[in-house]
């Protein structure tokens, strides 16, 4: 196996390792809010950041067995990009004062999906194989919509979670 093969390697573990993350993160942010509408959108990421982690071990047995990537494998049916928003439902508004874990679950997702997107486009800009660009772009994409998802919830909730708790600025 030769240099480039290892660092493909890699930052195939490291992506890997960010969606096992993201996926229990999402599986926890499930168990933990009241909103039924919320648990349900947590679920669905928990579940889309496994089909990326499953992407991601495919390509990485591809170039472990062959030392190219697969163009065969896709990051996983429907689209991320389409995330829906509003996460929660909008029952939420009127517990607002009380919803200090799905704010700050919105934070945190909006963190780890942010750093996948940057992640995966940089591995697109570096790979020199359309195949791995192409792959790569298609993660990005996705956690770019869930970026956009998590984003527009917390616009909507942010003034008035702010508001209602007394937080103003110093």
């Amino acid at each position: 196996m030769n240099k480039k093969q290892k660092e493909i390697l890699e930052g195939l573990k490291t992506a890997m390792e960010a969606e096992l993350t993201g996926q229990q993160f999402y599986k926890a942010a499930a168990k933990s809010t009241k909103d039924p509408k919320g648990k349900a959108a947590f679920l669905k990421m928990a579940d889309e950041e496994m089909g990326h982690f499953n992407a991601l071990r495919k390509q990485y047995q591809s170039v472990l067995d062959t030392g190219n990537y697969d163009s065969a494998v896709k990051v996983a049916k429907g689209g991320g990009r389409k995330a829906s928003s509003p996460i929660f439902s909008k029952e939420i508004k009127k517990r607002i004062k009380s919803s200090h874990f799905e704010v700050s679950a919105l934070n945190i997702g909006m963190k780890l999906e942010l750093d996948a997107m940057t992640f995966y486009r940089t591995c697109a800009k570096r790979a020199k194989n359309p195949e791995a660009k192409a792959f790569y772009n298609e993660l990005a994409d996705w956690e770019q919509g869930h970026y956009r998802a998590f984003k527009d919830q917390l616009d909507m909730l942010k003034e008035e979670y702010f508001t209602a708790n007394n937080f103003v600025p110093f």
